[in-house]
């Protein structure tokens, strides 16, 4: 982990943080949530899989908070990502999370109790198989084996809404619900044909599964569209380049990912969050590159979510 200057600016950034952190101990004292006003304010972030991006993020992330914000407890929570991290946030189970744009409702009346923080980067959705095998397309999977991402997770939406594109809905393809290490592994073994992550490049599971055996990634840049015409407007084409996994270059489908916070958080626990979230933005991009590439600008794009207030209150002080 690569050490952060302390300029004047970041210890009077550390002086407010901690009276920020007090004022949230007395509020939530306060209110009646704590028993003990000695006990530290706990931040979960809800993650994904030890070897994706989103828990690389949020592992430099809470080592952040805790060194910066005085009387605050950070840890990750490994999850099946997306799906299960808006439910766990907006349930109360946990204060952050990271999500794909496509996981979040697009109507008023589908309303979650969660806010956002920032958006984040961009997931791409991999298509891995082996190399010299007989998935070379969408439709060479049909009839066989694959693994569209754990139950509760981002990678299964996106994966099952592209084979509703391509026409292979239904039992068209003998899925499997597996998390990137099972996949990873599955397809070693020989007990899938193929597997489906969505993550910010590069995803350590597929770089390790690459140094290890023949790999390709399948080119899905021909779905992009029918995804937007059917799904919306979220879906983009992005490029993986031969420099990220020593492969062929394709193109893929990718989606906004956010940071996610439970609306009802006090609002100058929000804004310092915000604040580290950008102002360390060197060293989240050690820890994975995709956290690296944020910015103040790009972070505000969060439709169909409402920053929280306090992460609002930040991003207008800093004038992106």
């Amino acid at each position: 982990m690569q050490r952060v200057s302390r300029t004047s600016s970041d210890r009077a950034g550390r002086r407010r943080a901690g009276a920020a952190a007090l004022a949230l101990v007395v509020a939530l004292t306060a209110a009646g949530c704590r028993d003990d006003p000695g006990e530290p304010v706990e931040i979960r972030i809800a993650t994904g899989s030890p070897t994706a991006v989103y828990y690389a993020f949020g592992q430099s992330l809470a080592t952040i908070l805790n060194r910066e914000l005085p009387g605050v407890r950070a840890s990750v929570v490994i999850t099946a990502a997306s799906a299960e991290n808006v439910r766990l946030v907006g349930s109360g189970a946990a204060e952050l999370g990271f999500t794909q744009a496509d996981v979040l409702p697009t109507s008023p009346t589908q309303s979650l109790p969660v806010d956002a923080v920032a958006r984040v980067y961009d997931d791409q959705l991999h298509l891995v198989t082996t190399d010299g095998g007989p998935v070379r397309t969408v439709g060479d999977l049909r009839g066989r084996r694959v693994s569209v991402g754990a139950a509760g997770s981002g990678t299964e939406i996106t994966a099952t809404r592209l084979l509703e594109v391509a026409r292979l809905g239904g039992d068209a393809v003998r899925r499997e619900r597996l998390n990137l290490d099972d996949s990873v592994a599955a397809l070693r073994s020989g007990r899938i044909d193929a597997f489906f992550f969505s993550g910010g490049l590069p995803v350590r599971g597929i770089v390790e599964l690459a140094g290890r055996s023949a790999t390709r990634i399948v080119d899905l840049g021909e779905w992009t569209e029918p995804l937007r015409a059917r799904y919306g407007q979220v879906y983009v084409s992005r490029d993986i380049p031969r420099s990220v996994y020593g492969m062929n270059p394709v193109t893929t489908v990718a989606d906004p990912n956010y940071l996610i916070v439970r609306a009802n958080l006090p609002e100058p626990l929000v804004r310092d969050v915000t604040r580290l979230l950008m102002e360390r933005r060197a060293e989240l991009g050690a820890a994975h590159p995709a956290a690296g590439r944020m910015s103040p600008r790009s972070a505000i794009a969060t439709a169909p979510l409402p920053l929280h207030p306090g992460a609002a209150a930040w991003y207008r002080a800093a004038k992106p």
